[in-house]
């Protein structure tokens, strides 16, 4: 017999309108606003190799945690795309679910502390409507990404000159969403379908793995993601490699870097033994050690997002320009 389940139908919605939020457009960075200093000697080398990744054509992916949207950068992310010095933005669920949030009303982010006690922590009635985008999404051969952010697009919300989503269907750079299911608040919701929300998660894998598959002489960075960020880029480069053996080719000679708060030992270039719990944070070793180990170089940068990432869109500005 099977096991019983949740009955969604039982739970009840309500509006973005009655939630307090945490976050509102005063967070945003834009390519002109002013600046916290923040320095470090990684910047400069990254900047120059992702200039010079695209003069050769060759690819620049981010893969980003939510923080990295929660603290304002997704203006300066859409100036790199627009610039082609970025082609391809890979976010997990709760990226998207912010960058949806804020293009609608403006504003995004609750206490979990309070409406986990109330029972209503992510039950929102207008944000459930990126389940309805992925499905129809799905329907029509879209990746999660491109069909959310069309939705934001053509329903023409407020905020969207600002979405990263939207950016990406305006532009054609590939912005996708690795959804783990059962992680993100959309999943509580009555209308989720777990197998439309599969199929356009996984056709967005295969367009990521595809801009992996151009990293030769490129740049991946992972931007404040533990988990998905490290496995989707481990598994895209294993296929990407696969293919790329069968042809005589190598996709070897690139350059990784991670940027989180995480206390690292000082040599990030080497793996640490398992009995060391630094072996267990995942872009640690994956980013930093074993996916670079035959030919490539990689970099951590230590800081808060709201810091760390504008310094290097400044620094790449002063690359490019030069």
């Amino acid at each position: 017999m099977p096991f019983p389940q949740f009955d969604r139908s039982q739970l009840r919605l309500r509006p973005l309108s009655e939630r307090e939020h945490d976050l509102d457009r005063s967070v945003l960075i834009f390519p002109d606003s002013p600046r916290e200093p923040f320095e470090h000697p990684a910047l400069p080398v990254l900047a120059e190799r992702i200039v010079a990744a695209a003069k050769a054509g060759s690819a620049t992916v981010f893969a980003c945690g939510a923080h990295v949207l929660r603290q304002g950068n997704g203006p300066l992310l859409i100036d790199l795309m627009e610039r082609g010095l970025l082609t391809h933005l890979a976010l997990n669920g709760a990226c998207a679910i912010h960058d949806f949030e804020m293009a609608l009303i403006g504003q995004t982010c609750e206490s979990v502390a309070r409406y986990v006690r109330e029972g209503q922590f992510g039950l929102w009635q207008e944000t459930g409507r990126i389940n309805d985008a992925a499905a129809a999404g799905s329907r029509q051969g879209m990746g999660f990404g491109e069909a959310v952010g069309r939705m934001i697009l053509e329903e023409g919300f407020p905020g969207r000159e600002t979405s990263v989503l939207a950016a990406g269907v305006r532009l054609g750079v590939p912005v996708t969403v690795h959804v783990a299911i059962g992680q993100d608040i959309i999943h509580e919701h009555p209308n989720f379908d777990g197998a439309a929300t599969g199929a356009a998660t996984y056709t967005d894998f295969l367009i990521f793995t595809q801009s992996v598959a151009g990293l030769e002489g490129g740049v991946f960075l992972n931007l404040g993601t533990a988990v998905m960020g490290p496995e989707v880029y481990l598994k895209a480069l294993a296929m990407a490699r696969n293919v790329a053996h069968q042809r005589g080719e190598k996709i070897c000679h690139l350059t990784t870097a991670v940027f989180d708060v995480v206390k690292l030992p000082e040599d990030t270039t080497t793996e640490v033994p398992k009995t060391d719990p630094a072996y267990y944070f995942r872009p640690y070793k994956t980013v930093l050690v074993r996916t670079v180990a035959d030919g490539g170089s990689s970099y951590f940068v230590r800081g808060d997002h709201r810091l760390t990432i504008p310094a290097l869109y400044d620094r790449i500005m002063e690359k490019a320009e030069s």
